[in-house]
């Protein structure tokens, strides 16, 4: 191992990450990760768990790559436990010191900034390297690490890590663990594993729309016939789409003049916006009498949704990346933006959980929610470093607003 090299400078992600850790309670001189897995459960979560079939794929492919590489390759499940650790003998001796075992649980909430939870949260590639860990005990090491998602519904399933010295702090480590990830994801899929997908039908198109944060949609279009396209809307056809996609059943032509429009006046105006949007889209997309989409449509704002209905505050905050068409006036679309954003809000407030009431506060729309930084203080522990942060920003607040 070489010695942890300090910078003062950080990526945001894992800034956020250290924020996130600190507020859950985790100090940097914790040595180990906890344990959640006890061996006498261990092994019947391993082998009920959907990567288990894929466990000897990965190691053939990646797992020897770390033992030559003086390594460690390790496989979590979903919630940040380590079902699979293998690598080089020293390497798993040194990695007992820091609690990097079977049966350990990375959860950046209990074991601070690290590859495996960083991914976990982020549902995405990551690595941390060196100091960018939290834990003090865990710096020496650099590690990468990526998602593998369910081929039938795309469930997050767990985090592929290596995890070494220097020597894996090169591209083509990353390269290595996303291409042996999805290898595991087409092996799954081959086998049948998991629930089939419904077959695609000529016709059956779907379209995928991405609106939180942005100014205008992104639509990703799929014909149903092989066909594949993204198409970014104008801001009122944006509004338009939006409003239709979250009405199945239609809207007249009033109704979605009442959302639409703040006065009276757009009817006629309105009609013409359709027809271009038809044109844009297709006839096959757009049905009139009533308005209505006439294809399967998923979006971003709907997984926020669906995430919160069931109970799963961490993974509705995560999926937020702002509020929807934050600059529209439609009436139609301000409801929808501040419902699922009071809703996401008071999920958060009422969760209990302090790095998830940290990270609304870190983002653009939480940053002066003092309410929210009240509760974050009130739930921070004792002795918390970031008691301090939390009490900056209520004396900031109280200037600034004459509280």
């Amino acid at each position: 191992m070489s010695d942890t090299k300090q910078s003062p400078s950080m990526r945001a992600a894992v800034a956020d990450s250290w924020h996130r850790s600190a507020a859950a309670g985790v100090t940097a001189d914790d040595a180990c990760a906890p344990i959640t897995l006890p061996e006498d459960q261990l092994r019947d979560v391993r082998a009920a768990h959907p990567l288990a079939r894929v466990f000897p794929l990965l190691d053939d492919v990646l797992g020897q790559a770390a033992r030559d590489c003086d390594a460690i390759m390790a496989v979590s499940d979903e919630a940040g436990q380590l079902l699979w650790v293998c690598g080089a003998p020293a390497a798993l001796r040194r990695a007992e010191r820091i609690g990097f075992v079977e049966g350990s649980n990375w959860d950046e909430r209990l074991a601070g900034t690290n590859a495996p939870g960083l991914a976990l949260r982020l549902d995405r590639p990551t690595s941390v390297i060196a100091a960018e860990h939290f834990r003090r005990s865990v710096q020496p090491w650099s590690c990468a690490a990526t998602p593998i998602h369910d081929p039938g519904d795309s469930r997050l399933l767990g985090v592929l890590d290596i995890t070494g010295g220097d020597s894996i702090v090169v591209p083509q480590t990353m390269a290595m663990v996303r291409a042996a990830a999805r290898l595991a994801e087409s092996e799954l899929a081959r086998e049948q594993l998991l629930p089939r997908q419904p077959e695609t039908r000529p016709g059956w198109a779907r379209i995928a729309v991405e609106t939180l944060g942005r100014q205008d949609l992104l639509l990703s279009i799929d014909d149903g016939r092989g066909h594949r396209a993204q198409l970014r809307l104008s801001p009122r056809h944006s509004e338009i789409f939006l409003l239709l996609a979250s009405a199945p059943r239609g809207l007249s032509g009033d109704e979605l003049a009442v959302l639409l429009y703040e006065d009276d006046g757009g009817s006629s105006t309105l009609r013409a916006e359709l027809n271009r949007l038809r044109n844009l889209l297709g006839d096959e997309f757009l049905a009139s009498r009533p308005y209505r989409l006439t294809t399967e449509v998923t979006g971003d704002w709907l997984g926020v949704e669906a995430r919160l209905a069931v109970g799963d505050v961490a993974g509705a905050l995560r999926c937020y990346r702002g509020p929807i068409l934050p600059r529209s006036v439609a009436p139609g679309v301000v409801r929808l933006r501040e419902t699922l954003a009071q809703q996401l809000r008071a999920a958060v407030l009422q969760s209990g959980q302090p790095d998830l009431v940290s990270t609304w506060t870190r983002s653009a729309w939480g940053a002066d929610d003092y309410e929210m930084w009240l509760r974050l203080r009130d739930l921070l522990p004792a002795g918390s470093p970031l008691l301090a942060l939390a009490d900056g920003q209520i004396a900031r607040l109280d200037r600034e607003v004459g509280l």
